[in-house]
């Protein structure tokens, strides 16, 4: 018997399921992100806990106030103590409440020595170490006019590296900056992890990571700027244009690409929060993963899957990853698949706004993907039919085969990059032309 503890919000749903087993919990095992570069001394690893959210709507927790914050002295145990099942994306956030998950009961922390946290960044020379007053140049001061949102990590902005912030640079480049919000969710790990996994991956389908900063009890990252923002707010924001079938087939290709490149990389990586508000868009609707938070190393020669605490978005987790917290490259096959289906639907994975049969997207919509006249009912209305339908059916046909509730039934996510590129020659729908409206954008 598994003790599942659930947790729902209106806007985006947390589960935390912890099964009493004897398994080993491999989150503080230094065989994970740290072991890629040298090894991370344990002062740094904070003990695992549990955050519930609940409801917070205090004057002193918004974006803002956390910047202004920042010239203030905090403890240690504040910084490294958050650690979280949320994650987020930059850009997606800035039309939620100010709803945040906190922990239960703070735990005391073994307090890190500043002169630790080099030693695990040994070797990332490809990014820059930038200094806080370099980024409050870079944001204008992390001026409200440059904040494009919020999630579980904390505020995000937009900002210019040029030569007023870093003499010598030849070349201007807009870039998001991710502050860690001291209360947040997402906690030291989570941002550790996040520059350890980008600083040495570089695919055209993965975020880039410019740079970072560590300085005093302040933890920023740099990347570079998505123009188009986040997956999530072109499928379910109020009154934005409809994504054209041909972008939902490119963005589920350049998707699929960037977990492949994951999954088949000397030393194999699992995702394990692949979800539409971490598929980032640049201008050209080129989808590139982000928030590698919980992403984990893959199971070694000798194993089959990685043991840990299940921490993930309710409805994108495979179901025996939540049974048993065993991880695999199936696992993100699985979200893969979820996500598949919100772009044939425009659907959310889970909608609780919805009658009740449909508010969980999988098993509302999964046994219509085998079934062309049924699929038509769950397509969105909103592509007016002009897709493809013999692409539309094979792109069921794939959802349908990721969703399998055995991981051995569901194909490497290498096949279903061919699988999907094959959609591509399919064209026997009547096609208009596509017209999306940009938000202007700050300069």
């Amino acid at each position: 018997c598994y003790n599942l503890v659930k947790f729902y919000k209106k806007k985006e749903a947390c589960i935390v399921y912890s099964p009493p087993t004897k398994r080993v919990d491999r989150l503080n095992d230094d065989s994970n992100c740290s072991s890629r570069l040298t090894p991370l001394p344990r002062s740094i690893l904070p003990t695992a806990r549990i955050l519930f959210p609940v409801h917070s709507r205090a004057s002193t927790s918004g974006p803002h106030a956390r910047v202004a914050q920042m010239g203030k002295s905090t403890s240690w145990t504040a910084i490294f103590g958050g650690l979280g099942c949320f994650s987020s994306a930059h850009g997606d956030r800035s039309g939620e409440s100010g709803e945040k998950p906190r922990p239960l009961a703070p735990a005391p922390l073994p307090l890190p020595s500043p002169e630790d946290l080099p030693l695990s960044l040994a070797g990332l020379s490809d990014l820059m170490v930038f200094t806080v007053e370099e980024l409050r140049t870079a944001t204008r001061d992390f001026s409200m006019t440059n904040f494009v949102g919020e999630g579980g990590f904390g505020p995000v902005y937009k900002g210019r590296v040029d030569e007023r912030v870093r003499p010598g640079v030849r070349q201007p480049q807009a870039v998001a900056v991710k502050l860690l919000d001291l209360e947040g969710s997402q906690g030291h790990k989570e941002w550790l992890a996040e520059v350890i996994f980008l600083g040495q991956l570089r695919h055209p389908h993965l975020v880039k990571l410019i740079g970072y900063c560590y300085e005093d009890e302040h933890r920023l990252l740099v990347y570079e700027f998505m123009a188009r923002g986040s997956l999530e707010k072109h499928l379910f924001k109020k009154y934005s244009a409809s994504l054209h079938w041909s972008v939902r087939l490119k963005i589920a290709i350049g998707a699929a690409k960037g977990l492949a490149f994951l999954h088949e990389a000397a030393k194999p990586v699992i995702y394990r929060d692949f979800k539409t508000s971490n598929i980032l868009l640049d201008s050209d609707y080129t989808a590139k993963l982000s928030d590698f938070g919980l992403a984990k190393d893959g199971p070694g020669e000798d194993e089959t899957h990685v043991s840990t605490r299940v921490m993930g978005t309710q409805g994108y987790a495979a179901p025996e990853y939540i049974m048993t917290g065993h991880l695999t490259t199936k696992s993100d096959v699985y979200s893969f698949g979820v996500v598949l289906l919100e772009l044939l639907t425009a659907r959310k994975a889970v909608d609780k706004n919805r009658p009740p049969r449909e508010q969980n997207l999988v098993d509302w919509a999964r046994p219509c993907l085998r079934d062309s006249r049924r699929l038509s009912r769950v397509m969105d209305k909103r592509l007016n039919g002009q897709y493809s339908t013999r692409a539309a059916q094979k792109a069921a046909a794939i959802a349908y085969q990721c969703l399998s509730a055995s991981p051995k039934s569901r194909p490497r996510m290498s096949g279903i990059v061919e699988a999907l590129e094959s959609l591509l020659v399919l064209d026997d729908s009547v096609v208009e032309p596509f017209v999306y409206t940009a938000q202007p954008e700050n300069k």
